[in-house]
Order: C-alpha cells, then structure tokens, then sequence
C-alpha cells in the first residue's frame, strides 16, 4: 500500500516483478512493528546509470516521510535491499 506507492516514486527504482508479470509486493515489501516503531525491509531493483547510494537514500526517505504524513505510524527503520541492476535492451536495426 503506501511503503510501495513511496517506494515506486522513487527514480531510478523498478519494482520486482512476478512470474505472471505482476509487481511481486509481497517479495519486495517486509513489514515488521515492535514498540520503537514500524521495521520496514524494500528489495528492489535499479535501473542502470542511477547512483544505488541516491536511490536507496530517497527510497529511505520517501518511505519515512509518506507513511509518518498518511498515517499515525513511526518509521524506526527502512532496510533497503538492492537485488539487481536492469539494463536497458538496445536493439541495433
């Protein structure tokens, strides 16, 4: 819900896709509550020519400010996962 609206905002970050071609939130998004707070894990993939240190800061951030701003939750932590690197395909006519 909200983790992943923030989460795909961020530029530079592609969202795991599933088998049926579908965004495989469940895989990407772990969410966890104790008393300090929400404990919140993102697995994502990064399009090629973005700065992985910048994308997981604004993922971190992102995450923080819109679930704080949409909801009553305190964001303890946000974990952030970098799976892969996507190239673009470039085909040569």
């Amino acid at each position: 819900g909200i983790v992943a609206l923030a989460v795909s905002s961020v530029d530079g970050v592609a969202m795991k896709v599933n088998k049926k071609g579908e965004k495989a939130l469940k895989e990407a998004v772990k969410i966890v509550s104790d008393k300090n707070g929400i404990h919140v894990r993102v697995m994502v993939d990064v399009k090629y020519g973005y700065s992985i240190p910048d994308v997981a800061f604004d993922i971190q951030h992102g995450v923080k400010q819109t679930v704080e701003e949409m909801s009553r939750y305190h964001i303890a932590n946000v974990d952030v996962y970098i799976d892969n690197i996507l190239f673009e395909d470039k085909a040569v006519l």
